[in-house]
C-alpha cells in the first residue's frame, strides 16, 4: 500500500510541476505580447479607427444575440466563466487534445488583440492573464464594445461596421432584426458561416442564435418565429 501511495504522491508531484511549468510559460508569452504593445495603447488602436462604432449605434437586438449566443453570463461573471471552462476541460480529456477553450467574450477580445488562433495550453494561460488585465482596466460596455469592433466576420469583413455594409449596404445602426441576428452568429466560424460563401450555413446558424436568445429570455418565441421568417427572406437573396 506505502508503494501504492508513493506512485500516486509522484504522479501528482509531476501535474503539479508540468502545470507550473505552463503557467510560468504562459505568463512569459502575456508579458511578451505587453512588451511589444501595451494594452492602453493597443485599444487607443482600435477605438481610434475610422469604422469603430459604439454600443449606442447599434441596434439592441443585435447586443442581446450576441451575448446569448457566445457568452450569455457575461455581465456577471468576472471574464472567466468557470463552469464553461469545466466542461471543455472534459472534453478536452475525452478527446485528449485542445478542441474546446469555454471562452468568454473578455477571453476572446484577448485573443484577437494580442494571440494566434492555435490552440494550446501555454497561450490559453497568456490569453487568462490577458483577460484579467482587461476586466480589471475596462468596463463590461467597453470590452464588448472593443469585442465587436474587432472579431472577424468572413469576406475580409473586421468590426460589425465593415461587416454591415459589406454584406447588406447599410450602416449598424439600421440593421433590421433580421440581419442583426445573422451578423450576431458568424463570427463564431466565419469562413464557416460567410453569407456569400455558404448562406445555407448561415441561416443555420442564425436559427442556432435564435435559439439561445429565447433560451436566455431575450427574445420571446412568438418574436423569434417571426425573425425566422424575415431571416429566410434575407438568406434567400444570397442564394
Amino acid at each position: 500500500m506505502k508503494k501504492i501511495g508513493k506512485f500516486i504522491l509522484g504522479i501528482l508531484l509531476i501535474f503539479v510541476c508540468a502545470g507550473s511549468v505552463l503557467v510560468y510559460m504562459g505568463y512569459k508569452e502575456y508579458q511578451n505580447a505587453l512588451a511589444v504593445q501595451g494594452l492602453t495603447d493597443k485599444i487607443d488602436e482600435i477605438q481610434s479607427q475610422e469604422n469603430y462604432v459604439s454600443l449606442e449605434q447599434l441596434p439592441s437586438v443585435y447586443l442581446d444575440a450576441v451575448v446569448a449566443v457566445e457568452d450569455h453570463d457575461f455581465y456577471h461573471h468576472s471574464g472567466i466563466d468557470m463552469e464553461a471552462i469545466g466542461r471543455a476541460v472534459l472534453t478536452n480529456i475525452k478527446e485528449l487534445s485542445l478542441v474546446e477553450g469555454g471562452s468568454t467574450i473578455t477571453q476572446q477580445l484577448a485573443k484577437n488583440l494580442y494571440f494566434s488562433q492555435n490552440k494550446n495550453f501555454v497561450r490559453k494561460i497568456a490569453e487568462f492573464f490577458m483577460t484579467l488585465d482587461l476586466e480589471k482596466h475596462y468596463s463590461k460596455k467597453e470590452i464588448l464594445e472593443l469585442y465587436i469592433n474587432s472579431i472577424y466576420f468572413g469576406d475580409g469583413y473586421y468590426g460589425i461596421r465593415e461587416a454591415s455594409l459589406g454584406y447588406f449596404g447599410i450602416e449598424p445602426a439600421n440593421m433590421d432584426l433580421a440581419q442583426s441576428v445573422i451578423l450576431a452568429g458568424i463570427p463564431n466560424a466565419p469562413s464557416v458561416y460567410s453569407l456569400n460563401h455558404s448562406p445555407d450555413l448561415a441561416r443555420q446558424r442564425a436559427h442556432q442564435v435564435l435559439k439561445q436568445m429565447v433560451k436566455y429570455d431575450v427574445c420571446s418565441q412568438e418574436d423569434a418565429d417571426a425573425i425566422g421568417q424575415d431571416i429566410e427572406r434575407t438568406i434567400a437573396q444570397y442564394n
